[in-house]
């Protein structure tokens, strides 16, 4: 403890950086020592209560061993964590496809490690990187949940601006700093923890589980996408629970609602048989750079309107009543445009709230272009052809198919002379939103308030979790995405991180749902 009586956290690292394989690919076999205690109480979290009313965690009350283990065995979680976090499975890139194996891999000796049977590393072709299955069914006549998160990660581009290592685990100011900390190796681990807590502390759970774990949820997910619908009877279960989402604000219990859809294409521009010298041929040759970029802008406007024609048809307005909710939540818009974007000013529609923007509003986004020369110095050339990945997120009831059919009639519509476009589909998810009338909702409400000691409240996502939609779809189940990120968690960008107090806090909330569940 420090002088105030506070808990810290005290980690010891190498004095100097561990050699790399030749390969570039990281070294599982490095440990960092960690030396933990329990992470800082802040008011109603933890600790001993005698005040009125105040209902203890289950650790607390001496209600089950599975809480004294999560408590005990804090250490190990963070250092299996950081094992976990040194794979570099890059999903979307072929020559990490033996790091995606060994991520696999290492989940799968989890499962077994723990007593889970039967434990299935899946396959889906040369093309694809396997599924983790595992199941418990101990607990005859209680609800059986399917718990869902993946163990691939983002490319972490640009290494620059990282403050460390993406795949060398750093821990520093209560978060862990590494590619797939929060998104989501983090809360796929604090599922994997909390099924152990009971396995290895009681011996059983009190409700069934299953578990569908994969590794292309960042490139579109095609295995799971075909796995899931052949499979219904294997993966039955009475609620399907997503750990991959985030807190609208941290000390702030949330459970996600809705989640926005998504259309990723790649929208190629050629115009000349082959590269030409700008000397000789500009001002004649079509450039497919100028060609994109009128196609761009032609897309959407400065006001922020996408001007596909039919695009906003299906579009609908949220609810007054999940308005009012979301007027409620604790949201600064100076403080989201300071300390989450960072930019000059905020764009997109004016005419709706940030959060409707963010959560009730489709939109249109240019990720990357690529062509022609980009190295240093100067090479006056009009490239043959140049590609830009464009993506579109969707709200419900805006159907994928059809907008790729509007997308790709207008980028057509868009083509100046002289250039040949070509728009290819590379994912596709509906948009989706889950009712929360439901028992394994309001059991998830009802544990994460009983450790964060507030109110649950509900949100939407900008984001895109295609299971989320091929649960409800296929397997007819409520969906309960209990999230445990924080808004400034850096997701796909340098210094991804997660806030290690919520790890924690994550096993055990979802352990109290566990017992809710199994009452």
């Amino acid at each position: 403890m420090d002088q105030n009586g506070r808990n810290f956290l005290r980690v010891a690292f190498p004095p100097h950086p561990v050699p790399r394989p030749a390969s570039g690919k990281g070294d599982c076999g490095r440990r960092t020592n960690i030396f933990l205690t329990p992470p800082p109480r802040e008011r109603g979290e933890g600790g001993p209560r005698s005040g009125p009313g105040e209902r203890l965690t289950g650790w607390e009350a001496g209600m089950a061993p599975a809480f004294d283990y999560y408590q005990s065995n804090r250490q190990d979680f963070l250092q299996g964590l950081i094992r976990w976090l040194e794979i570099p499975s890059i999903s979307a890139l072929p020559e990490h496809k033996a790091d995606v194996r060994r991520a696999a891999e290492f989940v799968a000796e989890e499962f077994r490690s723990m007593g889970m049977a039967p434990v299935e590393i899946i396959e889906g072709g040369d093309a694809r990187h396997p599924l983790v299955y595992a199941e418990w069914s101990g607990a005859p006549g209680k609800p059986t949940l399917l718990l869902y998160g993946h163990y691939d990660v983002q490319p972490p581009d640009p290494l620059e601006e990282w403050s460390s290592p993406p795949f060398e685990p750093s821990v520093r100011n209560e978060n862990v700093y590494a590619r797939g900390s929060s998104d989501d190796k983090g809360q796929t681990y604090l599922l994997v923890k909390a099924v152990e807590g009971y396995l290895k502390g009681e011996g059983r759970l009190p409700v069934n589980v299953k578990f569908l774990i994969e590794g292309e949820e960042e490139v579109g997910g095609e295995h799971i996408e075909a796995f899931v619908p052949q499979n219904t009877t294997k993966l039955r279960s009475d609620a399907a629970v997503i750990c991959d989402t985030e807190m609208f604000a941290p000390e702030l219990p949330t459970l996600t609602t809705g989640l926005r859809g998504l259309v990723y294409t790649e929208v190629e521009a050629r115009g000349a048989a082959h590269d030409l010298h700008s000397g000789m041929y500009g001002g004649a040759a079509p450039n497919p750079f100028q060609a994109l970029a009128e196609i761009i802008a032609g897309l959407k406007g400065r006001d922020g309107r996408i001007r596909i024609p039919g695009f906003y048809k299906r579009v609908q307005k949220p609810s007054a009543k999940e308005l009012a909710a979301w007027k409620r939540l604790p949201f600064k818009e100076k403080e989201f445009l300071n300390k989450e974007v960072g930019s000059p000013a905020l764009t997109g529609e004016r005419s709706y709230s940030v959060l409707e923007r963010l959560w009730a509003r489709p939109t249109l986004e240019v990720h990357g272009i690529r062509g022609g020369f980009t190295g240093d110095g100067a090479k006056t050339v009009i490239p043959a052809a140049a590609t830009a990945k464009i993506s579109m997120r969707l709200v419900p009831a805006m159907d994928p198919k059809e907008v790729v059919r509007q997308f790709t009639a207008y980028v057509k519509k868009l083509t100046p002379p002289g250039i040949r476009t070509t728009v290819r589909l590379l994912s596709t998810a509906p948009a989706s939103v889950v009712s929360t009338d439901n028992r394994y909702i309001e059991a998830a409400a009802e544990a994460m308030e009983q450790v964060f000691k507030k109110k649950t409240v509900y949100m939407r996502s900008g984001g895109s979790i295609p299971i989320a939609g091929l649960f409800a779809q296929h397997l007819k189940t409520p969906v309960v995405m209990m999230g445990f990120g924080l808004p400034d968690d850096n997701l796909h960008a340098p210094n991804e991180k997660f806030h290690l107090p919520n790890f924690y806090r994550g096993i055990e909330a979802v352990g109290h749902f566990f017992e809710l569940l199994g009452r």
